[in-house]
């Protein structure tokens, strides 16, 4: 039975912290321990953190030093990892209960160190559990297979459903950044010969903000993913500018979903 290291930042998710914990703590797959770095909270987080730490000894809270951001907060969980593969869930978005035992069997039938699945979009509002989720038609479908250069063009990898081998990749860390870290994490990976495979089937569901928030523009990640592009991937200003314009289009796309 592998040990799946599970790692979520927290900074102030009090409201949607304690469905997100039990969705990992139900998993089918009970071989894990979930690395919880708060970053800095004011709400209480991590209070509930120590509440779920002693009545599951799985659940491994730990406070930042000080405020970092989401990056440097995934970077502390997967340095305290023990587990054979290192997958990510936030705060505020839930894994199905059959999530990691299903996406193990299918990285190990296609000899894949780094897997997605297909995964719901939820209201901002919705206050269920992820054993009450009633599967709806929004839907952020994986694609097969994915290559560096596909990669380049849009991020095809939703971060609640990626999963890494860390005894094929070794312990690979998300670039610091304030935004896009895990995608930057992806092509780190993808430019180093290992292309990603996605299962089609969705096994997690993400939390659409409300409507006028930062995270809800999706265009406030246009600088972000132009600073990836240049700055990270080196790529020349023609190749990063159709980059940008995939990554836009996806963006946009998705949120129609």
């Amino acid at each position: 039975m592998p040990l799946v290291s599970v790692v979520m930042p927290v900074y102030n998710s009090a409201a949607t912290l304690g469905a997100a914990v039990r969705s990992v703590l139900t998993q089918t797959h009970s071989d894990l321990e979930l690395l919880v770095t708060d970053d800095q909270s004011s709400d209480g987080s991590m209070d509930l953190l120590r509440e779920f730490a002693e009545q599951d000894e799985r659940v491994l809270p730990k406070s930042a030093p000080e405020r970092g951001g989401a990056g440097r907060a995934r970077n502390l969980a997967i340095q305290r990892a023990r587990g054979d593969y290192i997958a990510f869930l936030d705060s505020d978005d839930m894994w199905l209960p059959e999530k990691t035992e299903k996406q193990l069997a299918f990285a190990a039938e296609g000899d894949a160190p780094l897997t997605f699945t297909s995964y719901f979009k939820m209201d901002a509002d919705y206050d269920g559990e992820s054993t009450d989720w009633v599967p709806n038609g929004r839907v952020i479908r994986a694609r097969e297979r994915v290559d560096y250069r596909a990669m380049l063009v849009r991020d095809h990898i939703g971060a609640l459903t990626a999963m890494y081998d860390r005894n094929v990749l070794g312990t690979r860390l998300m670039p610091e950044m304030r935004k896009r870290q895990d995608y930057a994490l992806w092509l780190s990976i993808m430019r180093d010969g290992a292309d990603a495979r996605g299962l089609d089937e969705p096994l997690a569901v993400y939390r659409a903000h409300q409507a006028g928030s930062l995270s809800s523009n999706k265009l406030s990640l246009v600088q972000y993913n132009w600073a990836l592009y240049r700055e990270h991937e080196r790529l020349s200003v023609p190749r990063a500018t159709r980059a940008l314009a995939g990554a836009v289009w996806q963006s946009l796309y998705n949120s129609r979903i």
